[in-house]
């Protein structure tokens, strides 16, 4: 019998176990020799080569969302231009970082090389506009003016180009200058920088390098909504640019359209009126400086006075928004932001402040009331207020008696201000009153107005004006004395005397200043858009509502559409029967009042207007005139600065505005089918059920909705005539639409 180990192996099997260990610990060896070689030995080479395999990002940009008017119609929109771009990349690895290449690409596109080298240098504290303050890894657009044969000789000859690329891309497009401009409230775009995708990397809307953002109005505000989503095809490629696989891809996503409550036809009317009033006002000859006025700035807001929606705004001087598409020049840059400029790039309807003269005494009014005075009690008007030997004069040197708090707002009496607000300081304690005794009713009033801060309009950057206050002035004492007593002299100049009495006692509520602050003057500063805001509420009778242009922003798709609707900011402090007082004074000033002279003729019976005229005197320049007016539906404010009296500067064009909205003919008869706009638009635009917004034809105008025959027309900017519907474009594609169908059409809440 075989002896059999007590492992129960045999001597074969021990053999074979033998076996097959040399030949694992054989392979083992051989397999981490290998990774030696190719990991040690021969690492540093298989590195680099693995280095030329990476993942390349091609980006497709997102259609920006269009802007429309209340009907639907662009007035920011996007066209496809040929584009032609520089690779800063590119540039740098030749010997002469591009400058060569710039230059000849200078010659084919008709450009200074100088204006070429300018677009593509990078942004910094030293480096002054034009400059590139995109991310420096992507392409930098030279030109969105290229013609198709200067992209085809750079196509062709791509070899004397390296870096530069001649593509077709979808670009902004505004109406610009002599339509609808709206250049202020639309704003402009920009590329992203580096610092503001860092800092949204990690919210719900990051930026990509290729991304073009909002920098100021509309764009800005609603820049998350219009700007989508860029797509993105990541592939493999190879160190030799060879495509190797496809890793993924993200479809791009077009943003969002938004509809406005900016009448177009209404705005280009607001704008024209602006501008020719201002020329008007500088032929005329100014008495105190002895020359003509200057004009040099103005803005105009038509509100809704029931909602606060903006019909239209208009600053002055204006730009044409189309000058930053593609990059803007060293020239066009200087023209919009150097000295000479006068700043059109300011939206003087929010940005704007400036004393508020008379028209201020709305709420001086609404405060005497508050402070206890009768309505109709006797107030004397007269030609001139004395403090000891200071005197402050009545306008003109008029004298009316003894009037009641409406007839001073009809005749715009100042001294019937002076006597209140001195009787308010005395009683409050004067310039040294105890510590919590001011009722202050003046300046609490103008609080309870909004004044003073921001109204909340959907537009960045908006200021808040400034209520003197008696906190106020002490800060603004803290923040200046040191100059004013370094500088100040009892005997000096008018402006040493100012800031000599600012260092005693600038700190304090003086006599002198709350008699200025009751008619606008002093310190008190304003905006048009508060001034809208106001009236808007004195015509509805008594809210004040938020100012909103946006009103509702629509998907791509059509199929979500969210509705920004009115928010209710605060009820005026005033009862109703004080409006009701109001509201009869301020159709005295049309009807026999300060604008009555401009007004002679208006369908008072059929359209009754209410207003009131201001002009405010600023210390050395001429006055600025204001005009704050209202009808049923409406308020119209128009400001311009060194321009004269209110009713005299505004007066006509704020008449020919009201004329156009309520189609008012020049001998006072209305012709509704003239009317722009005689009542608010109620309703938004249809959507069709691709997406594309249909424009609308409002009450009053005789358009009727051709959808199956109307043809395309994207050059017209949203100025078509009344008589005619609006043609619109496509915000999500850049092909021409297709004829419009009445089926599949559906009409978006109101």
């Amino acid at each position: 019998m075989t002896n059999i180990p007590e492992t129960g192996r045999t001597p074969r099997v021990q053999i074979r176990l033998v076996v097959i260990q040399i030949l694992v610990l054989s392979l083992l060896g051989t397999l981490g020799g290998r990774l030696w070689y190719l990991q040690i030995r021969e690492g540093a080479q298989y590195q680099k080569e693995a280095s030329g395999n990476h993942v390349q990002q091609v980006v497709q940009p997102a259609v920006r969302g269009e802007i429309l008017d209340a009907r639907g119609v662009p007035l920011a929109d996007n066209e496809t231009r040929l584009v032609v771009s520089a690779s800063r990349t590119d540039l740098l690895k030749q010997k002469d970082d591009g400058r060569a290449v710039l230059a000849k690409l200078a010659g084919v596109l008709g450009l200074s090389t100088e204006d070429v080298m300018q677009k593509v240098r990078l942004c910094d504290a030293k480096t002054p506009q034009p400059c590139w303050n995109g991310s420096p890894y992507q392409p930098i657009p030279i030109t969105d003016k290229a013609t198709p044969r200067q992209a085809l000789q750079i196509r062709e000859r791509s070899e004397d180009f390296p870096g530069i690329t001649a593509e077709p891309e979808a670009v902004r497009r505004y109406p610009g200058p002599g339509k609808s401009n709206t250049a202020q409230v639309l704003g402009y775009l920009s590329p992203v920088t580096d610092d503001e995708i860092q800092k949204a990397k990690d919210t719900s809307s990051p930026y990509l390098r290729s991304d073009m953002v909002g920098r100021s109005g509309l764009e800005r505000q609603y820049d998350k909504e219009l700007r989508g989503k860029a797509g993105v095809t990541r592939y493999e490629v190879d160190n030799l640019g060879r495509v190797i696989g496809k890793a993924r891809s993200d479809a791009a996503e077009p943003g969002s359209n938004l509809v406005t409550s900016i009448d177009s036809r209404v705005q280009r009317v607001a704008e024209y009126e602006l501008d020719k009033a201002m020329k008007a006002a500088r032929q005329q000859f100014d008495t105190l400086t002895g020359e003509n006025y200057k004009a040099d700035s103005g803005a105009v807001v038509v509100m809704e006075a029931k909602t606060g929606r903006i019909v239209a705004m208009a600053s002055a001087p204006t730009y044409d928004p189309n000058a930053w598409v593609g990059g803007i020049s060293a020239k066009d840059y200087q023209a919009l932001t150097g000295k000479d400029s006068d700043y059109p790039l300011l939206n003087r309807a929010i940005q704007g402040q400036a004393a508020p003269g008379s028209t201020f005494k709305v709420v001086s009014t609404a405060a005497a009331v508050q402070a206890g005075y009768a309505w109709d009690g006797g107030y004397p008007c007269t030609s001139d207020y004395r403090v000891g030997n200071q005197v402050f004069k009545n306008f003109e040197g008029e004298n009316f008696g003894d009037i009641s708090l409406g007839r001073a707002l009809e005749v715009s009496c100042d001294t019937v201000f002076y006597g209140l607000a001195d009787r308010e300081w005395k009683k409050d304690g004067g310039i040294n009153p105890k510590k919590g005794q001011p009722k202050d009713y003046f300046f609490k009033t103008a609080h309870q107005f909004g004044l003073g801060k921001p109204t909340g309009i959907d537009l960045p950057n908006e200021l808040g004006g400034r209520v003197p206050d008696r906190q106020w002035k002490l800060d603004y004492w803290k923040a200046n004395k040191d100059s004013w007593c370094k500088t100040g002299k009892k005997d000096g100049s008018y402006v040493e005397k100012i800031a000599y009495e600012n260092c005693l006692e600038g700190n304090k509520m003086r006599e002198g200043d709350e008699i200025n602050y009751s008619i606008g003057q002093g310190d008190t500063l304003v905006t048009p858009i508060q001034e809208a805001m106001i009236y808007g509420a004195v015509a509805n009778g008594g809210t004040e509502y938020v100012p909103t242009i946006g009103k509702a922003i629509v998907s791509p798709d059509g199929k979500t559409v969210q509705e920004i609707k009115p928010k209710v900011q605060r009820r005026l402090p005033v009862t109703q029967a004080t409006l009701k007082g109001m509201d009869d004074a301020f159709a005295g000033v049309i009807t026999r009042g300060t604008a009555a002279w401009k007004f002679s003729g208006w369908p008072q019976d059929k359209i009754p207007l209410h207003g009131k005229t201001g002009t405010a005197e600023v210390y050395g320049k001429q006055t600025t005139s204001w005009m704050a007016t209202y009808s049923k539906d409406y308020a119209v404010i128009m400001t311009i600065a060194q321009a004269g009296t209110g009713s005299g500067a505004s007066g006509e064009a704020v008449r020919n505005i009201y004329s156009a909205l309520y189609g008012v003919q020049g001998d006072g008869s209305v012709d509704n089918k003239k009317a722009l706009l005689p009542e608010p638009q109620k309703t938004l635009p249809k959507v069709r059920t691709d997406g594309t917004i249909v424009a609308q034809p409002v009450p009053g105008d005789p358009a009727k909705d051709t959808e199956a025959s109307q043809k395309d027309n994207p050059s017209n900017g949203g100025d078509q005539q009344p008589a005619t519907t609006a043609p619109t474009t496509n915000g999500n594609s850049n092909t021409r639409r297709r004829p419009r169908r009445k089926r599949g059409s559906r009409r978006m809440p109101s």
